[in-house]
């Protein structure tokens, strides 16, 4: 027999269901190796480098910062040219890695597993501006690809925003429920993290093991700020989320 909730009292309020992870500065850090395989398709594929510097990488997609080079060069931003782009770029991410030393970043393998061992765990997934490819062929070399049930990627759209809500729709999908805002955690180690974040009312942890500070970070109000993975317990982010309304 199933005993209910006695008459009258709410239904408490689920914790974080599904957990999503930016991949270059959160998880890992790869030296760059990223943005000279960029740099290489433009200048081997398209025969331009000028301008490469005035490039922004943290916390953009890669298809926004395609075409935003290839503004510069007025190179026709048609699909050709993105797939002639990308095509050249995952030979060369792939190449380039070969000879790199990817660092996973303090306390990710911990927090994961922390919130793996949880009594009713999340999903995991990613929340990149990777192109999908290319964020596997990273998190494959790291060891960490397999972790990752589900994500969203640049190949999904070309806005932060829009990929955070395919994110979070293909996590309910695969819980068989429609996720509220509360119940979604994003981690990320930049302002455009937070504000992909907000932008589906979900929670954020953000971490400063990439390029932004810690107090930069928390100057863009996200609901914990921490340098590592290693000062935050899993049950914490997981738990408050259970107790707050979301923002």
């Amino acid at each position: 027999m199933t005993v209910g909730l006695p008459p009258n009292l709410p239904t408490p309020k689920a914790g974080v269901r599904l957990v999503l992870f930016d991949v270059d500065g959160t998880l890992i850090r790869t030296g760059g190796v990223g943005v000279r395989a960029f740099g290489k398709v433009f200048s081997t594929e398209f025969g331009q480098l000028d301008g490469f510097e005035k490039l922004k990488f943290a916390g953009r997609t890669d298809r926004s910062l395609v075409r935003e080079f290839f503004g510069f060069h007025n190179i026709p931003p048609t699909p050709e040219n993105f797939r002639r782009f990308f095509d050249r770029y995952v030979f060369w991410l792939d190449h380039l890695l070969q000879e790199a030393r990817i660092e996973i970043c303090a306390g990710v393998r911990e927090f994961i597993r922390g919130l793996q061992d949880l009594p009713q765990p999340p999903l995991l997934g990613l929340l990149t501006g990777n192109i999908r490819l290319g964020a596997e062929i990273k998190l494959r070399r790291a060891g960490l690809w397999e972790v990752f049930t589900t994500g969203a990627f640049a190949d999904d759209a070309e806005d932060r925003g829009e990929i955070a809500a395919v994110a979070r729709e293909r996590g309910s999908r695969l819980l068989g429920e429609p996720l509220r805002g509360d119940q979604v955690l994003v981690v990320g180690d930049t302002a455009l993290d937070i504000r992909c974040a907000r932008a589906i009312n979900a929670r954020v942890l953000a971490v400063a093991t990439g390029g932004a500070t810690l107090e930069e970070l928390r100057q863009h109000h996200p609901d914990w700020a921490v340098a590592n993975l290693t000062q935050i317990q899993p049950a914490t982010v997981v738990q408050a989320a259970a107790e707050v309304p979301a923002a």
